[in-house]
């Protein structure tokens, strides 16, 4: 009875508290699910803190100060003022050409020569009658000397009647025969020198001179090839050379004709080269061609060079920028510029190797869509279009694909 007793007092501790059967069992599983979802939750965060942002990137760029101040932009092509096709005007086959593209010439130096001995020959005969009616015309000269010495001599004897009348009379139109024998022979010799002349000139046509100083663009004929005026059969070549003046050299520029309210004659402008496009040259506007193209509805306008370079060619393509107002001089280079949705706060991110690196920027004038950076970029890096509130520097991210 009393083992019985003793054996009813022993705690049994795998037994749940009196009143709360299976009160530890019911508590462990929430605390369980609780915990694997702070897990889940946290890794969630965790993997959304390490994954790189996606982010919209520009350029850090050189712009030019006249984007400012452009009020009208228009493209054309470069050409030469004074421009020539140099042509014959005799017909032949080219004998010798002395230039070749490149060349460098003045006005009057030879450039081409046509076969030309029969014409030479023709001169030469020209000058040959020429001297013939100059011998016949001193021997008509001579005869007439004497006819009026002998008229003179007639009439001294006639006055004092040792000559009858006749006499004096005979000698008299010997004299006038003799003068207009003088004067034929003087006129033969003008028209034998007018056909000199005329031989000159036809041999003058078959040699090519140069019209103005200039350059030779283009060779249109070669030795052997037959040159005939106005190309007169299609065997033949017009033109033995295309030359031009490039100290004439101007800008054509079309320009719609809703927008000729913003340009005008006297007008600053700044021309770009497609060939040489780190190159800004300042500009004029010469004159507007006073006619509209109707298949273009554009208006011809002719841009003069304020400043030279020797790499400008005639046919380059051109872009023009017509300006408010002239350039100052520090307004003639380009500046570090940026796209403003870069800046945020007075600074700018820039993406380098997948991190984004936080940089304090002082920013200048707007140049035209873009804005100027004075210091805190360089040239060529990448930086961040409007970073979020959440970009720090340090942060991972990654250009956004198109």
């Amino acid at each position: 009875m009393a083992e019985k007793s003793l054996h009813a007092l022993r705690i049994d501790r795998a037994a749940p508290p009196s009143g709360q059967p299976g009160r530890t069992r019911r508590w462990r599983r929430p605390l369980l699910w609780g915990a694997a979802t702070l897990l889940l939750v946290g890794g969630i965060l965790f993997l959304q803190s390490t994954k790189p942002q996606e982010v919209e990137t520009a350029q850090v760029s050189l712009a030019w100060p006249s984007q400012a101040l452009t009020l009208l932009n228009a493209t054309g092509y470069v050409v030469a003022d004074t421009k020539a096709a140099v042509a014959s005007k005799a017909t032949g086959r080219l004998e010798w050409l002395g230039v070749r593209e490149g060349s460098a010439v003045k006005a009057g130096d030879i450039i081409a020569r046509l076969e030309n001995t029969d014409m030479q020959a023709q001169l030469n005969q020209a000058r040959a009658n020429v001297l013939a009616a100059r011998a016949r015309y001193e021997q008509a000269r001579a005869e007439r000397i004497d006819a009026d010495f002998q008229l003179k001599r007639q009439q001294d004897l006639a006055s004092k009647n040792f000559v009858a009348q006749a006499a004096v009379d005979a000698a008299r139109n010997r004299a006038q025969q003799a003068a207009a024998g003088e004067r034929a022979n003087a006129a033969l010799i003008t028209m034998n020198e007018a056909v000199v002349a005329n031989a000159q000139v036809m041999l003058d046509n078959t040699i090519i001179r140069a019209p103005f100083s200039g350059v030779v663009l283009t060779k249109e004929a070669d030795v052997g090839d037959v040159v005939a005026p106005f190309n007169a059969s299609s065997n033949s070549k017009g033109a033995v050379v295309t030359m031009a003046d490039l100290g004439t050299l101007e800008v054509e520029a079309d320009v719609s004709e809703t927008s000729l309210a913003r340009a005008k004659v006297g007008q600053p402008v700044e021309i770009q080269l497609d060939a040489l496009p780190d190159l800004r040259l300042a500009g004029t506007v010469a004159r507007i061609v006073p006619t509209v193209d109707r298949s273009k509805a554009t208006v011809k306008f002719k841009i003069r060079f304020d400043e030279k370079d020797p790499r400008i060619l005639p046919d380059m393509g051109a872009k023009i920028a017509f300006l408010e107002r002239p350039l100052k001089s520090d307004e003639r280079q380009p500046r570090l510029a940026v796209n403003p949705a870069a800046i945020r706060n007075g600074q700018a991110f820039v993406l380098a190797s997948g991190v984004a690196s936080a940089r304090k920027v002082e920013t200048g004038a707007r140049l035209g869509e873009l804005i100027e950076v004075r210091s805190g970029l360089k040239a060529g890096e990448t930086v961040i279009l409007k970073p979020a509130d959440t970009l720090r520097d340090g942060s991972k991210v990654v250009e956004k694909k198109a």
